[in-house]
């Protein structure tokens, strides 16, 4: 069984000499490191614990009598959190960047936890509290009964100190802080370094194989342990919601017009079937929609309310033509996929099927699984 240590870290990368340290104590093996962690947080891996093979990591090797390949820890373990162009973060600052944290999170717990022969330490200890957050949410959604989630606690005085990064054999003296920010000197024999095993409830054996084939949004996951046969699209024209399971969508009316003259081309559907089974018999072109404008207009005056007429723009879904339409579209399947998740929300996004001229456009839901209120 190969054990791989799989640790966030922010600008102290002292917490995985730490955590080894503590797993070692603990006579837990390692085989493995990997590292999430920003650009300069990479930085910092590099320049203090690699460093050209003779960092504090090759330190520790040589003082506790591993050998240099016991452990496999390269620049290549280190994983950044990047934009979806490629580009290094420098930080976690905003909600944007927690979330190509959270993606990286779950595709290297899924990475690692797909592998059976394999058992992953997921270590919470270090960088930001939202870094911690995010790799136990991974935990929670791939780990396996082998899999164990850590914490490391170090004495306050040589926590984050740049001289400690694990307590060294022969104590040594390091120049600490009190809390006034004055020096002073303690030997490092009086550092605790403990381990804290923090106890997971895991949803991986209710997921379905589907879900374990790629990584997933949390969302998609959560929606799939929701026991229900046939759950039921609802298009509520009085509010104004789609609602599917237990998740609410509000839509803004000109949204909720367009979805729903789709959603009423599946229902009105007369063939006599209630599965659907990929079936594109009510999906419309292009022209067909557009000849269709006034009666997606009427409904979006119903549901403005008591707005007056002369208020509405023309030059929008009042005057729906090919560009309109497609801009539209598209933010209508960017908000359900954002409410909903991208797996789940597949079946009821407004899809295109065939390719231009002959595009045809609808919803794949089987009807009997859709409902309108009006």
């Amino acid at each position: 069984m190969k054990n791989i240590l799989l640790a966030v870290t922010g600008l102290s990368p002292q917490v995985i000499t730490e955590t080894l340290y503590a797993l070692h104590q603990s006579s837990q093996t390692v085989d493995e490191i990997h590292v999430i962690s920003t650009r300069s947080g990479k930085e910092k891996v590099y320049a203090g614990l690699i460093g050209d093979h003779k960092g504090h990591f090759f330190r520790y090797l040589e003082e506790y009598e591993f050998q240099k390949n016991d452990i496999r820890f390269s620049y290549e373990n280190v994983h950044v959190i990047t934009d979806e162009h490629g580009n290094e973060l420098a930080d976690i600052l905003t909600a944007y960047d927690n979330e190509r944290l959270l993606f990286k999170c779950l595709e290297l717990a899924f990475q690692f936890t797909a592998e059976k022969d394999t058992s992953v330490f997921f270590s919470v200890a270090g960088g930001r509290k939202t870094m911690s957050a995010c790799l136990t949410l991974a935990a929670q959604l791939y780990g396996r009964p082998q899999d164990r989630l850590y914490h490391v606690l170090v004495s306050p005085e040589f926590e984050n100190n740049r001289d400690f990064f694990y307590p060294p054999r022969k104590s040594r003296q390091i120049e600490l802080q009190d809390n006034q920010g004055h020096p002073y000197f303690k030997e490092t024999r009086f550092a605790q370094v403990s381990l804290v095993n923090i106890p997971f409830v895991s949803i991986r054996n209710q997921l379905s194989s589907d879900h374990l084939k790629e990584p997933k949004d949390p969302g998609t996951l959560m929606l799939s342990l929701i026991k229900e046969e046939e759950p039921v699209l609802t298009v509520n024209l009085i509010s104004r919601k789609i609602t599917y399971k237990t998740i609410e969508l509000d839509m803004m009316p000109s949204q909720m017009a367009l979805y729903a003259f789709f959603a009423m081309q599946k229902k009105q559907c007369i063939k006599e079937t209630e599965k659907c089974n990929g079936c594109n018999e009510c999906f419309m072109d292009i022209t067909a929609i557009m000849a269709n404008h006034e009666l997606i207009s009427k409904q979006y005056k119903k549901l403005c309310g008591s707005r007056p007429i002369e208020e509405m723009s023309d030059s929008g879904i009042i005057g729906l033509n090919t560009e309109n339409y497609r801009s539209l579209r598209s933010k209508i399947n960017k908000s359900i996929s954002g409410a909903f998740g991208p797996y789940a929300s597949k079946d009821f996004q407004i899809t295109s099927m065939g390719t231009k001229p002959d595009t045809r456009y609808g919803i794949l839901m089987d009807k009997a699984r859709l409902e309108i209120v009006f």
